[in-house]
């Protein structure tokens, strides 16, 4: 077993090389119009089994590796590398206090005011893909090779409903902030969205998990919790916190009588209390940013945690994944016509259905179907659903690999799309400044 010393030094070289990667693939693809959030989803790749496995594949175990094979007398076992563990939960930890910080940068007077509009896209951009994606997972259902043995088919469907409707909030976040768009009119509408959409997406998902282990309580409790979470925080947490912001204008900063750390404590007890009930630790974070008061307490929390949040430990989480994606799964030929179906459903279904839901709010073609192009990116939330499809034997490997291509084309296509449907009123939906948003890149 590697003692501390070594996984200390090995880690250090491990968040070294991602910084770099992501850095390095950053300058080459905003030149493609791509965010920083694609680049390290990418460096995560790029430095995983599908490229340096494929260039220096003993470089690439030893820098990242993925298994340990422990012995005790005549008897081997193989586990998880400690290394990867520490990277993972690394990783977890910027992705929660990313979170916070969309949840203290949400308008929530604007959602207020545009409430109607949010509710809209966000179940035209739940119930068409859902109902689009689980008729094609009873279809596809009857293939050899594409879901577990025991599934039935309406549990297939209902799989491939969530895996279809499913958003990724934290890229999303990301890509809005990315764009410049994190405190706008347009991004905080599709942020509040898209978080409704996810809700519904992990909902669903603890339904199909509830079923195929006939506990019905795992969806009992996922529903039921985090509910009771969202009416604790706004009921309770955010008139008590509220009282924070006399004590932050007196000092000129939370962090001074201790405030940031009993922040830093609810968020981290909120995102480990949503992961607990089932629907994932974000929501918890995202929520505990949501009830935080907003003027001097918000900024000066901002101030205190964005940079190294967003610098350093995001760029973990998002390069995570790619350690762990083959690429090579996605070559077989005979999967053509089937990746094709289940992409072509996945693009048209949530893109299509969010763009005319946000048209029918009011909004212009361009403006519409950028909406549209947003709430398509599924990212590392599509990767979080489906590797828990495949390690519950819900998929195969094969339906996984199908479901990676449609995540990464859906998020690479994101931004690219938005800036082009949009590019005339690039202006007008900005509505932000470089001091208030750091772009972290």
């Amino acid at each position: 077993m590697p003692g501390s010393a070594w996984l200390t030094t090995h880690l250090f070289l491990q968040v070294a090389s991602i910084l770099v990667t992501a850095r390095l693939a950053g300058l080459v693809l905003r030149r493609l119009g791509q965010t920083q959030v694609v680049a390290e989803m990418l460096a995560g790749v790029m430095l995983g089994p599908s490229l340096l496995g494929l260039i220096a594949p003993r470089l690439q175990q030893w820098l990242f590796p993925t298994t340990l094979a422990l012995t005790g007398g005549s008897a081997a076992v193989t586990v998880a590398h400690p290394s990867m563990t520490l990277l993972y939960a690394l990783g977890q930890l910027g992705l929660i206090l990313y979170m916070f910080l969309m949840g203290l940068e949400l308008d929530t007077a604007l959602i207020g005011r545009r409430r109607r509009e949010a509710a809209t896209i966000s179940i035209a951009g739940v119930v068409v893909p859902m109902i689009a994606g689980g008729v094609l997972g009873v279809l596809l259902s009857g293939r050899p090779g594409l879901f577990g043995l025991t599934l039935r088919p309406w549990q297939a469907g209902l799989f491939l409903s969530a895996a279809t409707a499913i958003t990724a909030f934290p890229v999303l976040a990301r890509i809005v902030h990315d764009l410049g768009l994190s405190e706008s009119s347009l991004g905080t509408l599709v942020l509040g969205a898209a978080a409704l959409n996810d809700v519904a997406a992990w909902c669903l998902l603890a339904v199909v998990l509830a079923t195929t282990s006939h506990a019905p309580s795992i969806a009992a409790l996922a529903i039921g919790g985090g509910a009771a979470y969202a009416v604790g925080m706004l009921v309770v947490a955010r008139p008590l916190l509220a009282r924070l912001a006399p004590a932050a204008d007196t000092v000129g900063s939370v962090a001074a009588p201790g405030l940031l750390v009993g922040l830093g404590i609810m968020v981290l007890l909120g995102a480990a209390f949503t992961d607990t009930v089932g629907i994932h630790s974000i929501f918890g974070a995202f929520l505990a940013g949501v009830v935080v008061p907003r003027g001097s307490v918000s900024a000066s929390v901002r101030r205190a945690i964005e940079p190294v949040t967003v610098g350093l430990l995001v760029p973990i989480f998002f390069a995570y994944s790619g350690l762990n994606t083959r690429l090579g799964l996605l070559v077989d030929a005979s999967l053509l016509g089937t990746a094709a179906l289940v992409i072509g459903v996945g693009f048209l279904a949530k893109g299509g259905a969010c763009a005319l839901a946000s048209r029918a709010g009011g909004a212009d073609w361009g403006t519409s179907a950028g909406v549209g192009a947003l709430m398509n990116a599924r990212g590392l939330m599509e990767l979080i659903l489906i590797n828990i499809g495949l390690d519950r034997g819900l998929i195969t490997p094969v339906m996984f690999a199908i479901l990676v291509l449609l995540t990464i084309l859906t998020t690479v296509a994101a931004a690219p799309l938005f800036q082009l449907f949009t590019r005339p009123r690039t202006a007008d939906v900005r509505q932000t400044t470089p001091a208030a948003v750091p772009r972290g890149d």
